[in-house]
């Protein structure tokens, strides 16, 4: 086995991938970038869901905007609904698990605000009913998807933007989804401060 010739390729299909998501999806990011930047600018806040790595992603996105990117500036309305234990394993345990995200988006979203649906495969079933209480309150969805966008990229509405990665492996859409989330929050940046001197 030729372990460096494999790690070498890691780097390579990554770097492929993204070349491609650079093709299709710069124009969806720029829309999904102003969507979120109305809503911002309009009081709203953004909820950010996802399972296993795409709740890492999610909280990563939360902390960018509360906190900060690269650049100083007020703090920015976003909330990960993966962060909150006793929440998430309450409704886990006393409805079910694909409810976790939804219920806390129809506690927490209004009309406005955007919902950053998380889903490798498209199909993650607690993902999928979050899109739809989003949809019920009058939000817009941001979908980072993969693996051809699954159940999620065939029930998104006009005015949701679905950022699909190029890939069927895991690792190369969550690879991607991490360059789509820093390309986000450097273009929400760049919106509300301008370019740096």
């Amino acid at each position: 086995m030729d372990l460096q010739a494999r790690v070498k390729r890691h780097f390579e299909d990554s770097a492929q991938t993204k070349l491609r998501a650079a093709e299709t999806l710069s124009e969806p990011v720029v829309h999904a970038i102003d969507t979120m930047v109305e809503a911002l600018i309009a009081g709203g806040k953004i909820l950010a869901c996802g399972n296993g790595g795409s709740a890492g992603d999610a909280q990563h996105f939360a902390a960018e905007l509360v906190g900060r990117f690269e650049r100083e500036r007020q703090e920015l309305a976003a909330i990960a609904l993966t962060t909150d234990t006793s929440i998430l394993t309450a409704i886990a345990n006393d409805y079910a698990y694909d409810v976790v995200f939804s219920k806390q988006v129809r506690a927490l979203g209004h009309p406005g605000d955007i919902l950053l649906a998380i889903s490798t495969s498209g199909n993650s079933k607690n993902v999928i009913e979050a899109i739809k209480s989003a949809h019920d309150h009058d939000m817009k969805v941001i979908a980072l998807t993969g693996k051809g966008g699954g159940q999620i990229g065939q029930m998104l509405r006009d005015g949701d933007v679905h950022l699909c990665a190029p890939a069927d492996r895991t690792a190369r859409t969550q690879e991607t989804h991490l360059t789509i989330i820093h390309a986000l929050c450097d273009g929400i940046d760049v919106s509300l401060l301008g370019e740096e001197a």
